[in-house]
C-alpha cells in the first residue's frame, strides 16, 4: 500500500524510481498502483513526472 500523505508518497516514489525502477510505468507494475491516480495524486500537491529524469518534480 502506497503512503496516504502526498509529501510521503513523492519521497517514496522517488526512492524507488531511483534505486529500483527504470520508469514509471514499472514503479506502477511492481507497486500494483493505478497510474492515473497516482499522477493526479501527486499533481494535486503541485508535482508531475518528468520522463527525462524519472522522478515527480
Amino acid at each position: 500500500m502506497l503512503p496516504a500523505d502526498p509529501i510521503i508518497l513523492l519521497s517514496y516514489v522517488n526512492t524507488k524510481l531511483r534505486d529500483r525502477d527504470e520508469s514509471l510505468d514499472e514503479f506502477c507494475l511492481v507497486e500494483g498502483a493505478d497510474k492515473a491516480g497516482l499522477c493526479a495524486k501527486l499533481a494535486e500537491a503541485g508535482y508531475e513526472y518528468s520522463a527525462a529524469r524519472n522522478q515527480f518534480v
